[in-house]
């Protein structure tokens, strides 16, 4: 009941919200998304990179592409969850998320779940990680 009254008392507790959102969308993305994508190896990254070399005709590039998706989706996912380097990861998770809601605009879906992440992506990219990140424990004197 104490932390209750501690967490509904004081409304302005921003830093406590963004560690939910941290944890949450980072956790879901790793755990649904990342995770497989890459221990899945190079055929499935070849696979994935051709959402963005098909847009942009870089088939050379298309198995790096993969690679990158698979790591927003994962590490980059992980450092989101943590809270390190987080407005880093979450550009580049954002961008992965704009080139998955692309491909299925594209494909005549409705990319509801690529456009959540994205929009969470862009919030963290503004808002930063908060207090309770390693961001702030460790990098806050070089910002």
């Amino acid at each position: 009941m104490k932390y209750l009254k501690i967490l509904l008392g004081n409304l302005n507790n921003t830093d406590v919200g963004l560690l939910v959102m941290r944890v949450t969308f980072g956790g879901i993305m790793y755990y649904s998304h990342g995770h497989g994508k890459l221990f899945a190896g190079v055929d499935r990254w070849h696979g994935l990179g051709g959402a963005l070399s098909s847009m942009i005709g870089l088939e050379s590039f298309r198995t790096f592409f993969g690679l990158m998706a698979s790591l927003s989706e994962s590490i980059f996912a992980l450092f989101i969850l943590v809270g390190l380097l987080t407005r880093i990861s979450s550009s580049l998770l954002g961008f992965t998320m704009l080139i998955a809601t692309l491909r299925h605009v594209f494909d005549g879906d409705f990319p509801e779940m690529a456009i959540l992440y994205m929009v969470f992506c862009i919030l963290m990219t503004l808002s930063g990680p908060g207090k309770h990140s390693m961001d702030h424990r460790y990098l806050s004197k070089f910002q």
